[in-house]
């Protein structure tokens, strides 16, 4: 098929690409204002008593035998319906929206747990941290949102909310089961920190330097040695932090700026670049490095929050890598609330798409300032796809091309650019954008000569299509989507459609889950005049993509042409429904009036 065609070869390898570099370089944390000396710490209490052990069992509220009246808010809203309203929101992605719903059906029902259980989970994602503090109570029944209500607390403490004393004394009583156990471990420092236990803070570390866990910790001790003005000791533990390849990686910005903060810009620099030609450069290194040369000021010192953040986000890249998306997209949102800054946010927008929760991860995308060129290009890259997965099209295009004017030396970005631009029908500008200095070079890789094919094939220049199109099948011959794309416009323009039709064989045998391969390959078995085989072949594709107009299209001619009009009819009339385009429309309305007329079928000698 043709406009669906052009999104089968990307798929957004362009986020990945801007997401390696800078997993762990954090920029001047923001200090939160601590509480006031007549804030009442909320949900601490609760939890944690004077003396050290285990907490108090949560009050059991009996649930009611019959409610009388319906439990309703100020604005007569019942209980159940604020459930179900947050149910609805939480599944379309609006998770903010979701939480606060739902919190409130639970005040208005405190007995009942599943209320209490779904409220919480939706205000994990939201980070509405306030209102899981209040939950946190009503979810002791339930083992892994117990774990998640305390570190929820022991979070809030280290950005000035409750107790941090109190927090200490939980870590070390009643220690994180997993799989909170590795964040655990790695906010100890800093929670001691907070607490005012300095000799705990700053306690050696053991573990090696060669793992993530030596890492962390290592981090956290150099980042408060810095803090409490102990630079030697700040300064050999981060020398052993970036004496490792992986230390390097993660922590290189970090001692970077603290050689920045003791005046000796020199070595900052030399850091700041060995870290950007190594394999993975670090956005935040090239900030540092253009700081540097600008002679800008240095960086003030981290503080406790910023320094828990860090941690924090490290724990949500390791359940990342371990396949817990939704924990990793929980964790982001508590680093998040304790150092936010661009980094964190557009970490925290990767974290919350990858778990479908689109609306949420849009707003953390476009907190994203264009102070780094690379991390502001990679939130508007996502924000792109964000808007492209809900079929906001054109906004999604005037992402791309936000991305694209920050970092214009992302090819990826620019082949996404170029791909939107011709699925909106730009295909003059997309022409122009592939056809850059830097893009249209000797050996030029065939997604670059694909899109180049499907922007001439838009403009009817179809001899030059057919060129890109075979240089690019040339370069890579098994690739579904090149296969489909030549072997569609073979056989819909009738130059070689056997030979296309063999092409979109071996393309539906490569991908055979793809509704758009399939769709192409029974529009090939239709010019064939193998009515029957394209029949079948078509219902098979409309089954996987059920409104797409160009597919149900298809299916209507099929069906005529095998002698089943009413069904076909009835085809047509729901590619109406389907926001075909004018040209689409006004072809079906033709065939609806005065049936089909197909020329004879193709045969392998005209082919």
């Amino acid at each position: 098929m043709r406009h669906s065609r052009i999104a089968l070869f990307l798929t957004g390898c362009a986020l990945t690409v801007l997401a390696a570099p800078a997993w762990s370089q954090d920029a001047p944390v923001v200090v939160p204002q601590a509480a006031s000396p007549t804030d009442t710490p909320r949900a601490m209490s609760v939890v944690v008593t004077d003396e050290v052990g285990p907490p108090p069992p949560p009050v059991v509220i009996p649930i009611p035998a019959q409610w009388a009246p319906v439990p309703a808010d100020e604005s007569g809203r019942s209980a159940y319906g604020l459930y179900l309203s947050g149910r609805l929101a939480s599944i379309r992605g609006e998770s903010t929206v979701g939480a606060d719903l739902l919190a409130r059906s639970q005040v208005l029902t405190p007995e009942q747990p599943v209320v209490s259980e779904e409220a919480f989970r939706s205000g994990l994602f939201a980070g509405e941290l306030e209102t899981l503090a209040d939950l946190a109570p009503a979810v002791q029944g339930e083992p892994l949102l117990a774990e998640a209500g305390r570190l929820v607390m022991v979070v809030e403490s280290l950005g000035g909310v409750g107790d941090a004393a109190a927090s200490l004394a939980l870590l070390r009583s009643q220690p994180f089961a997993e799989p909170f156990a590795t964040i655990g471990q790695y906010i100890l420092p800093s929670v001691a920190a907070a607490a005012g236990d300095w000799e705990t803070a700053l306690a050696p570390v053991d573990a090696a330097p060669t793992d993530m866990t030596g890492l962390v910790l290592r981090y956290q001790r150099a980042a408060l040695l810095d803090s409490r003005r102990r630079y030697v000791e700040a300064e050999a533990e981060y020398k052993t932090i970036t004496a490792t390849p992986l230390g390097l990686q993660f922590f290189a910005a970090d001692h970077g700026r603290f050689l920045e903060r003791r005046g000796r810009r020199d070595e900052a620099r030399a850091l700041y670049e060995a870290s950007l030609t190594g394999p993975l450069p670090d956005p935040e290194a090239l900030t540092g490095r253009m700081r540097v040369l600008e002679r800008g000021a240095a960086p003030p010192a981290p503080t406790i929050p910023g320094i828990a953040a860090v941690a924090v986000r490290m724990a949500a890249l390791q359940m990342d890598e371990q396949g817990e998306k939704q924990l990793a997209a929980i964790y982001m949102r508590l680093a998040d609330s304790l150092g936010p800054n661009d980094e964190m946010a557009f970490r925290l927008g990767l974290s919350l798409a990858t778990v479908g929760q689109e609306e949420p991860a849009r707003e953390a995308f476009s907190r994203v300032t264009p102070a780094n060129p690379i991390v502001y290009a990679g939130a508007q890259f996502g924000l792109g796809l964000s808007l492209q997965r809900e079929g906001r099209q054109e906004e999604a295009l005037e992402a791309y091309r936000r991305a694209d004017a920050s970092a214009p030396g992302q090819r990826e970005v620019t082949l996404k650019l170029a791909e939107q631009l011709i699925a909106v029908g730009h295909s003059e500008e997309a022409l122009a954008v592939l056809n850059r200095p830097s893009i249209n070079v000797t050996g030029q890789a065939p997604g670059t000569r694909y899109l180049r094919g499907a922007a001439l094939e838009t403009l009817g220049r179809l001899d030059e299509a057919e060129n890109e199109l075979w240089a690019a099948l040339t370069a890579a011959p098994n690739e579904p989507a090149i296969l489909n794309h030549l072997g569609y416009l073979w056989v819909d323009s009738g130059r070689r459609v056997d030979q296309g039709a063999e092409m979109l064989a071996r393309a539906h045998a490569a991908d055979p889950e793809n509704g758009n391969i399939q769709d192409s390959l029974g529009w090939a078995q239709f010019r064939q005049g193998q009515y029957d085989i394209a029949v079948e072949t078509l219902e098979g594709a409309v089954s996987k993509q059920p409104a797409n107009a160009e597919i149900v299209d298809h299916l209507g001619d099929a069906y005529w042409q095998v002698g089943r009009r009413r069904e076909a009819e009835w085809q047509w009339t729901r590619v109406l429904t389907l926001e075909p385009d004018a040209g689409r429309r006004a072809g079906v309305e033709q065939k609806l009036a005065n049936g089909l007329s197909v020329a004879p079928p193709v045969s392998a000698g005209q082919s």
